[in-house]
């Protein structure tokens, strides 16, 4: 197969007989089904909490929300760390900030010791190694490819999420919230570390390979490839431009862009935090609205591998669009529970939610690639991810204010329908189409 190392050129990639990239992606897989369940697990640790400490769920929510306060400071300055030192330094830096939170939390009992420990270093320090950090370094070793590649890296936030929160739970239940971060925190260090130390490379020309897997000497596969990308871009001066940060924000696509993705966050976040108190809230046990959060990361596989596959062959402006209809309904189920409670619709919510909402993670990964790759993309993606993690930021704790004032959630559920109205039609004023198109157009 194509991919080989050169001869000449003993590493870890030159004895692996197949196309190293997919070892990337296999680590990123195993790296997302701990880190964003890490951060996840929040939403069990959300009742518990609630439950000792008796302060109001605004109070409470807003740990997570402050938590994505500081991605936003951060994930400017995660994409210039990645430009620089790559994921080998970056993942084990989130690792060991995530852990430490974690652990730190079992002795908190003030706000801000939660805000601080819970927020900053859990949620804070979850976006080196989650979604954002792995965009940050993915899209270089794919272009054919691209969606699928995000998509099956993503999909381990769903493998993890079936198997390791209703542990998180158990855990929970049986010996207390605190025992439960300590067993997370040890998952993280001795697992997610390691990994990424070992194989994790940023970069294919790292290993004397090039975008997806074709070899530097293959002069055939380059010029099959330089023809098939001429037939695929549609604005050659925008995609030969060598982008910057300041050149980028003089564009309107960056801004759309930003408005598109943090509305989109706002509606995923903010679900995933209240929906089990909500479940609980309407008679569902506790054990069931944990399975059900896990159901969602598990079907979640299947929407991102599937929808980030559907992306390369039918453009990111649809799967954008399905995926955020995903959410949308979601939402209306949530409604419709609380009047008509029902197992079927429970599950209905969860496919909704998995098999299709969280396919927007695959498309959110491609799209800023699609535009503004190059040498500065680290830069780029960090800001624009840093903007957009204000959607992330303000869900979770809108949502609480709204059902602090109402004593009820059908004012946040509406407000989230909206806004996932309004990040459909941003993502097409984006128009990554109008640039280049995927592999499935030409």
């Amino acid at each position: 197969m194509s991919g080989f190392m050169k001869k000449n050129k003993l590493t870890i990639g030159s004895i692996v007989p197949f196309y190293y990239g997919w070892i990337v992606v296999v680590v990123a897989f195993l790296t997302m089904a701990i880190a964003v369940n890490a951060r996840t697990s929040f939403s069990l640790l959300f009742p518990p909490i609630l439950s000792e400490f008796e302060w109001s769920r605004g109070v409470t929510a807003g740990v997570f929300s402050i938590g994505f306060v500081v991605s936003t400071l951060l994930t400017p300055c995660i994409g210039m760390l990645m430009d620089k030192f790559g994921p080998r330094v970056v993942i084990p830096i989130g690792a060991i900030l995530t852990s430490t939170g974690l652990i730190c939390s079992t002795i908190s009992s003030e706000p801000w010791h939660f805000y601080f420990t819970l927020g900053v270093l859990l949620i804070g320090g979850s976006v080196f190694m989650s979604y954002f950090g792995h965009t940050l370094f993915l899209p270089n070793w794919f272009d054919r490819k691209r969606g699928f590649a995000m998509g099956l890296a993503f999909a381990g936030a769903g493998l993890g999420a079936i198997l390791l929160l209703p542990v998180i739970q158990n855990i929970i239940s049986s010996d207390g919230w605190r025992q439960a971060a300590i067993v997370l925190a040890v998952i993280i260090i001795s697992i997610v570390i390691p990994i990424n130390l070992i194989f994790q490379r940023h970069r294919p020309e790292e290993l004397g390979l090039e975008i997806d897997g074709d070899e530097i000497s293959n002069a055939k596969t380059k010029l099959s490839d330089s023809i098939n990308l001429n037939n695929r871009v549609v604005d050659r001066y925008w995609y030969e431009k060598e982008w910057t940060l300041l050149t980028a924000m003089r564009t309107g696509k960056f801004w759309w862009l930003i408005i598109s993705f943090s509305t989109a966050l706002y509606a995923w976040y903010a679900v995933q935090v209240h929906q089990t108190k909500y479940l609980i809230d309407v008679g569902v046990s506790a054990e069931f609205a944990a399975f059900a959060l896990g159901l969602v990361g598990l079907t979640g596989i299947v929407g991102q591998i599937s929808l980030g596959a559907f992306s390369d062959k039918f453009g990111r402006e649809f799967a954008w669009t399905i995926a955020l209809m995903g959410f949308l309904l979601t939402y209306a189920c949530l409604f419709i529970i609380k009047f008509l409670p029902s197992t079927i619709l429970i599950y209905l919510m969860v496919g909704l939610q998995g098999f299709i909402g969280y396919g927007l993670a695959s498309v959110f990964g491609s799209v800023p690639a699609d535009l503004f790759s190059g040498k500065h993309y680290g830069r780029i993606f960090g800001v624009i991810g840093g903007f957009s993690n204000i959607g992330a930021a303000t869900g979770p704790w809108i949502t609480g204010i709204f059902y602090d004032v109402n004593s009820n959630y059908n004012i946040a559920f509406v407000t989230a329908m909206v806004l996932c109205l309004i990040s459909i039609g941003t993502m097409w004023l984006v128009g990554p189409r109008k640039v280049v198109l995927v592999m499935g157009k030409i």
